[in-house]
Parts: C-alpha cells; sequence; structure tokens
C-alpha cells in the first residue's frame, strides 16, 4: 500500500530550558514541588501584573541557534497567542510569531538502517526557533469525577523549534529528535528529561502519490514523550491516512492524540491556523534586542556536535559509524572518550571498544553518569596499555577494571595484588598443556582424529587450569604443537 503513497513529516519539539526561574517572573521551575506552590500574579496573568524577561532564556535560544546554524535575529518581538484552556487562565501565551528569535538553520541526525543496512546520517531543514511560556497542567486523577489545574508549569520557558517537512520515516522523526535532544545536552541548555516534559515533539504527518511535489493534507500528533511513541504514533498515522486515501478518502486536518495502549491515533479537535489564534504583539512587552556580550555569552555555550564529533572518529580513528554515534550521544562519554584516546599510546579503536563495551555497560547498570564512575581516563588508559602489551589477558583485563572501580589504585598495583600478570614462560605453558592433555585423553584423541574443533575445548581447559593467566596466543601455539607431536 505505501509503495504509492510518500510520507512527509515536520517535527515541532518543545525544548523546556534548565533556567532557575520562569521566563517573565522569579517562580521557581523545579520539578516536582506540591500542586500551585510555585507562582504568583505574574505567571497566572492575574489582571495589573506585568511581565519581566528572564534574559538567561535568550541566552540559551541564541546558543541552539548558532548551533544548528540559524540566523539569530537582534531584534525579535514578543506575540499573544490567545486561546481558551483550562490551564491558562489568562487566555493567552505570551510567544513569539512573525519576528522570532531564530530562523533558517539545519539539523543533522543519524537514521538507523532497515535489516542489514548501516546507520546513515541524514539532515533537515530548521523553519525557526522562538522562545515562549509554558502553560500549567490539567490533572484528570479520577477523584470524585473533578478535575484539578497544576499551575507551577505555567510561565516554564521553552524554546520550540520548528523542522520543515523533510522527514520521510518513522525512523527518521525518531533520529531527529535523538539529535536534538543529545545538541540541547551537549549546550547544558535542557536536560531533554522526556518523562518529566522536558521535551515534547508534536508531529505534523501528510502523505502524497510518490514523485509528487505538492503537500498532502497533513494531520498534528500531539504531545509525544518518547522516542518509541514517536515512531509508533507516526507509524500508525501514516498506515491511517494510506487506507484512508486508498478507500477514496480525504485526510481531515486535524490535531490528533496518540493511544499507546491500543497504539492508534484519535481526533482530538480541528486543526488550528495561526490566523485562529489572533496573535498580535504583546503591549507589555518592547520588542527584545540581543546585545554583543549576550550573543557571546552564548557562542561560550558552542561546541562540536555530535554527528560531527563522531563523523570526525570516523575519519581519524576508523571506528564503525554505530561506535561513534553510541560514543558521541552524551558529552560526557564524549569527552571521557576524547580523553582516553590522548593518553592512550595507540589506535583509538581500542578506547572505543572499552568505553562501549566495559564503560557503558557499568554506567547502565549504576544508572550513572560518567563523572559519576569514579575511573579517570587515565587509568582506563594504563589498563588497556597492560591487554595490548600482553602483560594481562583481556579476560583478566575485565577483573582489573571491576577492581579499579571504587579505589584509587594504579592497574598495575592491581595486577600484582590480584597475581593475574600474563603467563608467557614457554616451560610453564608446556606443563599445563602436558597436563591438560593427560586429564583429557579422548578429547586428545578426538583432535588427532581430524576433528579439530575440539581444540576449543581444550583451550578453555588450559585457561582454566592457569587460572587465567596463561598467554591465549602462546598457550594455543603450545597446545597444538603438542597434540600433533604425539
Amino acid at each position: 500500500m505505501l509503495e504509492r503513497w510518500e510520507p512527509v513529516i515536520g517535527l515541532e519539539v518543545h525544548v523546556q530550558l534548565s533556567t532557575r526561574s520562569k521566563i517573565f517572573c522569579g517562580c521557581s521551575t523545579a520539578f516536582g514541588a506540591p500542586a500551585n506552590s510555585h507562582t504568583c500574579p505574574t505567571c497566572l496573568g492575574l489582571p495589573g501584573a506585568l511581565p519581566v524577561f528572564n534574559l538567561r532564556v535568550a541566552e540559551m535560544a541564541a546558543a541552539l541557534g548558532l548551533a544548528l546554524g540559524c540566523e539569530v535575529r537582534e531584534r525579535s518581538v514578543w506575540a499573544r497567542k490567545n486561546y481558551f484552556y483550562a490551564d491558562l487562565p489568562k487566555g493567552y501565551q505570551i510567544s513569539q510569531f512573525a519576528e522570532p528569535i531564530c530562523e533558517h538553520g539545519a539539523l543533522r541526525f543519524f537514521v538507523d538502517g532497515d535489516e542489514g543496512e548501516e546507520v546513515r546520517v541524514a539532515e533537515a531543514s530548521i523553519v525557526r526557533i522562538h522562545m515562549e511560556e509554558d502553560a500549567g497542567k490539567s490533572v484528570h486523577d479520577g477523584g470524585g469525577g473533578h478535575s484539578r489545574v497544576d499551575l507551577n508549569r505555567a510561565g516554564v520557558p521553552l524554546l520550540e523549534v520548528v523542522s520543515a517537512p523533510d522527514l520521510r520515516s518513522p525512523e527518521e522523526a525518531a533520529g531527529y529528535l535523538k539529535a536534538l535532544r543529545s545538541i540541547v545536552r551537549y549546550l547544558g541548555i535542557s536536560d531533554g528529561n522526556m518523562q518529566e516534559g522536558s521535551l515534547r515533539c508534536d508531529a505534523n504527518v501528510s502523505l502524497r502519490p510518490r514523485g509528487e511535489r505538492a503537500l498532502g493534507t497533513r494531520a498534528e500528533v500531539k504531545n509525544l514523550n518518547s522516542f518509541r511513541f514517536v515512531a509508533k504514533a507516526i507509524t500508525h498515522e501514516i498506515l491511517r491516512q494510506a487506507e484512508l486515501l486508498e478507500e477514496g478518502g480525504v485526510v481531515e486536518q486535524e490535531t490528533r492524540l496518540y493511544d499507546s495502549e491500543r497504539d492508534e491515533t484519535r481526533t482530538m479537535r480541528s486543526k488550528e491556523e495561526a490566523e485562529d489564534y489572533r496573535y498580535f504583539p504583546d503591549p507589555d512587552l518592547p520588542p527584545l534586542h540581543l546585545d554583543a556580550a549576550l550573543l557571546e555569552r552564548a557562542r561560550a555555550r558552542l561546541t562540536e556536535l555530535p554527528v560531527q564529533r563522531a563523523e570526525r572518529w570516523v575519519a581519524e580513528h576508523g571506528l564503525s559509524v554505530e561506535d561513534a554515534r553510541t560514543l558521541s550521544n552524551e558529552r560526557g562519554v564524549a569527552e571521557y572518550f576524547e580523553a582516553a584516546v590522548q593518553a592512550f599510546d595507540g589506535p583509538g579503536a581500542v578506547p572505543a571498544k572499552w568505553i562501549v563495551g566495559e564503560v557503558l555497560r557499568e554506567l547502565g547498570e549504576r544508572n550513572a553518569s560518567i563523572e559519576a564512575l569514579g575511573l579517570a581516563p587515565d587509568r582506563l588508559a594504563e589498563l588497556m596499555a597492560l591487554v595490548e602489551a600482553d602483560t594481562i589477558s583481556s579476560s583478566a583485563g575485565k577483573q582489573v577494571f571491576a577492581a579499579l572501580l571504587g579505589n584509587e589504585k594504579r592497574p598495575r598495583e592491581l595486577v600484582a595484588e590480584l597475581g593475574l600478570e600474563q603467563v608467557s614462560d614457554s616451560g610453564a605453558l608446556e606443563a599445563v598443556v602436558a597436563q591438560v592433555i593427560r586429564d583429557f585423553p579422548d578429547q586428545a584423541a578426538t583432535y588427532r582424529g581430524g576433528k579439530k574443533g575440539i581444540l576449543a575445548f581444550l583451550m578453555g581447559q588450559v585457561m582454566k587450569a592457569s587460572g587465567g593467566k596463561a598467554n591465549p596466543k602462546l598457550a594455543s601455539e603450545a597446545l597444538r604443537q603438542k597434540l600433533e607431536e604425539e
């Protein structure tokens, strides 16, 4: 069915900024406080209360705009977006409309390949980034059939990042969103916590006959708060529209909600156009002018972005795209990898293997950040050097890695304390090999009878008999030689 139809997807992502106070007042933005405890006349929109802009919001917005290659306006204008909803008691949201703070950028992102295909890099245009205040939150808790309103969230600063309809699949949409979250974390402007609503996504989805340029009628799927739900909701919406069009139906322009339990979208309301909101410049807030000092502070937040960093590692160190993507996703891990490469006298693929394997596995089990691991990159580099020099085996290296966590000892000290130095002495290895052949005569006869696959079993016994300290390469050679001699 989808052979005839091309999906066209654009995303509108709300990024909650990591400021201590709200966008137009001094109320706290802390998550999880008792309902309505972080409110004041300004964020409640009470008559006579006037907004005072938090300049830190503009600094963060400009930083994201610069990172995405946008034009950052020195002058932008606040607008009132008028609509009625229970969690917006003043009846309008302070936002930006005709003159947003940032426009015309681009975002590069990784896309998972289909089965058998490699990860690839794609790019989508950024139409605009504008600043706005969040609304409150309706709480339907079922307590006696009542609904309540918590206005702690009213006035929390948001950036709305609007993409062009450049995405063509649910996988691309998920990749775009992951990349945007990674970038706002790199810049330190948002925690990107989707469970707490710090990153929320609306997806505009339409279909058009393949080969056509004109866009079809779009439906907006609202408030998607996980990467998995973004992909699943878009997949469902694409199939729903395709089935409707195949049957000769018409797609309505509307806003839909995704029901994750039923894995389906359903109508929420007809889609509003800009004119429905009756935008006009906010009379309480003058146009915003960015001065040179603010822009300089925004530039100071910039760093090499995840995709660009990963592409450089592929070129410089020969990493696979998958490993480079994994290592570049979190800024702390990326910087740890760079420091480990600097400290290790050898190819970058070695630190990549250890960090993707042992370090990230440990972080996942602890649900901890790289900073909390307690293993400086230079100590990891010393451990890697011991393994690469065959001073210890790779399995002994993993034992030393575990022992390094939670203490300040150097890897060499631990190798000595644990007695893990690899046995490379030919006489000692031959003695162990001879003993294993005596202990397993049937398996040795099987090898000599031509079934060479049994060598792995015998080699395992050699490693076991040596306490894991036998040099695997030399032990394997000694074992094969001994078996073929007798």
